[in-house]
């Protein structure tokens, strides 16, 4: 039996995500640029950053505004007064030796507090506060963490702003944990707050605890996938050791990517470890109703609404709608290519079957490929009109998006129009029966049998023959051999 299934040792998660606030230009408390990426380690960094003494720290107010704008979407309370603290703790990865964040306990007050998510299908998972905090820097491995001689540290990301948004132990599977986590992704991204396609711009930390056990911390998970994957394994290995008998210790783990497993990091701190104090160098952030209202008018779409107006508007199913407005990407594609195409239904089957297939056995996002709109709706085009099959047209969207090239050159460059020659046709069914006394006989008794016929007729054609006529074909044919 797998162990998700004993009844008597449930899982709860609760979830840590730091999102980076990837559409600020510079970092949380000093003027360096937040674009990092692509650049040489430790060239985006300051005497301020670096927590050189005598500097001082100074806001950007505009994560202020990410933040109350996202605390909106999340359902979340306000607060019209809040703080920052000091999170002290000795890691490479933190040059200052504290962490400029905020706590809700000791007079300290998120920035809000007190919101839900509310998944497909109607489940909340709640949110319990929402903090605004300066990202560490970045430590890196040479292969595993365990292996490494030496420990990479790369300054760039240290003081990029974050919002650390923390939920009630809600969850009830890795699986779920990852729904909310795409749900999460896509509520960010509408808000144009923060870019989950960006390496490293949204990880998250996961409490996990068997009923019966303790909860354990698993740090730095870098992909929804990765979640998913650290969340079984780490459930797998503290329900393994209850039922042997042993004591699941309260620790932090480490998600190793490449082997796949958690390996013990450090034992987990408490909080009067970290000795919070409020920090002395800045003054508490005051906001006031009118500013939440501004920001709220200033809200554009959020996932939800844009799934019941594509329902409304397209008639497309609640399914793909779903589907779709799980990545803004992916929504903003479908209403570009529907704006010049007159089957919605159609193109979001597509979009939602084969394109986020290839998507995923391809590895990329969509923006990595070539395929634009206009290469969408003309692929679609040249099979209303005829010119080539669907299965055909499933290899011509495969090769737009690594070539970028127009379908209609795809087409013609390789021979892929489609086969509508009835009587070349009707040559290559008489070579498909002869070869198939059996799936013939099959066929006169079930009519399920007709399918592998007209499947090697397609076979023949290298899928280029009309569908509907190879069918028409094969029926007519049996039809002949049965008397009818």
């Amino acid at each position: 039996m797998h162990v998700e299934t004993v009844p008597e040792l449930k899982v709860k998660i609760g979830l840590e995500v730091h999102c980076q606030l990837t559409n600020l230009k510079s970092k949380l408390f000093c003027s360096c640029s937040a674009d990092y990426r692509d650049s040489e380690p430790n060239t985006h960094i300051c005497p301020v950053c670096m927590g050189m003494p005598g500097t001082l720290p100074v806001l950007n107010r505009k994560a202020v505004e990410d933040a109350i704008m996202i605390a909106l979407a999340l359902n979340m309370q306000v607060s019209s007064r809040t703080l920052f603290y000091r999170k002290n703790y000795f890691y490479p990865d933190m040059p200052k030796n504290f962490q400029i964040s905020q706590y809700d306990r000791a007079g300290g007050v998120p920035i809000a507090k007190n919101g839900y998510v509310t998944l497909d299908g109607g489940r909340k998972v709640r949110i319990s506060r929402l903090q605004l905090e300066e990202d560490p820097g970045k430590l890196v491995y040479e292969g595993t963490i365990e292996t490494s001689k030496a420990t990479l540290v790369d300054y760039n990301r240290a003081g990029v702003a974050l919002a650390e948004i923390v939920t009630e132990p809600d969850i009830t599977s890795p699986r779920e944990a990852r729904i909310f986590l795409q749900k999460l992704r896509s509520i960010l991204e509408h808000l144009g707050v923060s870019s989950g396609e960006l390496e490293g711009s949204m990880r998250c930390d996961a409490n996990i605890s068997i009923e019966g056990g303790t909860r354990v911390e698993v740090k730095n998970i870098s992909s929804f996938k990765e979640v998913e994957r650290a969340l079984n394994f780490e459930m797998t290995r503290q329900r393994s050791l209850l039922r042997k008998g042993l004591c699941v210790g309260r620790e932090t783990r480490h998600w190793d990517e490449l082997r796949r497993v958690t390996v013990t990091l450090r034992v987990k701190e408490e909080e009067e470890d970290y000795r919070y104090f409020p920090e002395p160098d800045l003054v508490p952030i005051l906001i006031s109703n009118e500013d939440v209202e501004r920001i709220r008018a200033s809200m554009p779409e959020l996932p939800d609404s844009r799934k019941r107006r594509l329902m409304e508007q397209y008639g497309i199913s609640m399914q793909n709608a779903e589907v779709l407005t799980d990545n803004k990407a992916l929504a903003e594609f479908f209403e570009a290519c529907a704006a010049d195409y007159s089957r919605p239904d159609l193109l979001s089957n597509w979009i939602v079957g084969d394109l986020l297939s290839y998507l995923y056995d391809m590895g990329l996002e969509l923006r990595q490929t070539k395929l634009t709109p206009q290469h969408m709706v003309g692929m679609l085009r040249l099979i209303d009109d005829g010119t080539i099959s669907g299965k055909i047209g499933k290899e011509v969207l495969k090769e737009i998006m690594v070539t970028g090239e127009a379908p209609e050159s795809i087409v013609k460059a390789r021979g892929l129009i489609r086969i509508s020659d009835r009587e070349y046709l009707e040559r290559l069914t008489d070579k498909v029966f002869e070869e198939n006394p059996k799936a013939v006989k099959d066929a006169l008794k079930d009519e399920k049998a007709v399918r592998f016929l007209v499947g090697q007729l397609m076979k023949l054609t290298e899928g280029k023959a009309d569908p509907q006529l190879a069918n028409i074909l094969v029926t007519k044919r049996l039809k002949a051999l049965a008397g009818k």
